[in-house]
């Protein structure tokens, strides 16, 4: 972790972003864009997953660093969650859900990786 100058190179952050473009493209769908509370719920719980990161890198211990990156990977879990409601309310279908749910699931196993590897190495 010491060789990672910048929370770009982190690979769960590469992930976050993925999955915050994936929502942001899924919310663009006509019905979907239309429940602006669960459109706004999901967006900011994608984002969340993305800045937590970036947020606790900054941050001046591994102590710290890991609670937000415990917000990130909730916050992927947040956005799994969502999804079933969106797909309960027919604003995307069963290939949509399975996607982003994947790429949720992603970004939050390499979240907890790196979690683990900072818990090991303190």
């Amino acid at each position: 972790m010491s060789t990672v100058k910048k929370f770009e190179k982190l690979d769960c952050w590469k992930e976050s972003r993925k999955l915050v473009y994936q929502v942001y493209e899924l919310t663009k769908k006509p019905k979907f864009r239309k429940d602006f509370g669960l459109r706004d719920q999901i967006q900011r719980a994608s984002v969340s997953a993305m800045t937590n990161i970036s947020e606790g890198f900054a941050r001046y211990s591994s102590k710290e660093f890991i609670r937000f990156l415990d917000y990130t990977q909730s916050s992927c879990e947040e956005v799994k969650s969502l999804l079933y409601v969106a797909y309960d309310q027919k604003y995307i279908n069963k290939s949509d859900l399975e996607e982003v749910y994947s790429k949720a699931s992603d970004a939050r196993n390499l979240t907890l990786a790196l979690i683990k590897y900072l818990r090991n190495n303190r």
